[in-house]
C-alpha cells in the first residue's frame, strides 16, 4: 500500500518552504544603516567657540576621511547631498588627571595630560528634512604622557574617539 500525503498537508508543506525561503532574504552590508535614499553625505566644518582654531580643521578632516566610510555613503557638496553632518566645537581643556608630589617641596611632577573636546553634532536627512542623530554634549578625552609626548599626541586621539562616537551614535538609531 501506498502512503501519498492528503492535498491539504501537501499544501501546508509548500506554504512552509515558501515561508522559509522568503524569510532567508536577508543580507549584510557593513557600514549600512542609513535610510535607503541616503547615499551621499556632506561633513561641514563645525562652528569654534574655543580660542584653539586649528580644532576645527584637524576634526573636519578626520571626519570627512573617516564618516562617509564608516557609514556607507560617498562624500558630496551641500548642494547635492542627501544628508548632512554640522555641529559646534563647544569646548577644549587640557587637564593633568596623573601627578605626583616632586622631589622638591611645593613642587609637582606631572605625568600625564588630558585634552578634553566638547561638542554637539547632528546629521540631517535632506530628503526628508528629519534629524538622524543629534548629541549635543558629547565630550572625548585624549591622553599623553608628559615627558615623551605632546598634546597633539592628545588632541589627536579626542579627535579619532569624538570620529568614533559619531559613528557608534548614528549607527545605533537605525
Amino acid at each position: 500500500m501506498r502512503n501519498r500525503a492528503s492535498p491539504a498537508a501537501r499544501f501546508g508543506l509548500a506554504l512552509v518552504l515558501l515561508v522559509t525561503q522568503v524569510g532567508c532574504v536577508y543580507t549584510f552590508r557593513p557600514g549600512v544603516g542609513f535610510p535607503e535614499h541616503i547615499r551621499t553625505m556632506a561633513v561641514l566644518p563645525f562652528e569654534n567657540d574655543t580660542d584653539r582654531f586649528e580644532l576645527t580643521q584637524q576634526i573636519h578632516e578626520e571626519m570627512l576621511r573617516e564618516l562617509p566610510r564608516a557609514l556607507g555613503v560617498d562624500n558630496a557638496g551641500e548642494d547635492r547631498a542627501d544628508a548632512v553632518v554640522r555641529g559646534r566645537i563647544l569646548s577644549y581643556d587640557l587637564t593633568t588627571p596623573l601627578f605626583r608630589p616632586g622631589q622638591e617641596q611645593d613642587r609637582i611632577d606631572v605625568l600625564q595630560r588630558e585634552v578634553t573636546i566638547r561638542v554637539e553634532v547632528e546629521i540631517v536627512d535632506l530628503v526628508e528634512n528629519v534629524i538622524l542623530y543629534e548629541e549635543r554634549g558629547l565630550q572625548v578625552r585624549g591622553q599623553y604622557l608628559e615627558d615623551s609626548e605632546t598634546e597633539e599626541v592628545g588632541r589627536k586621539e579626542a579627535i579619532e574617539l569624538l570620529v568614533q562616537r559619531i559613528v557608534d551614535g548614528a549607527q545605533s538609531n537605525w
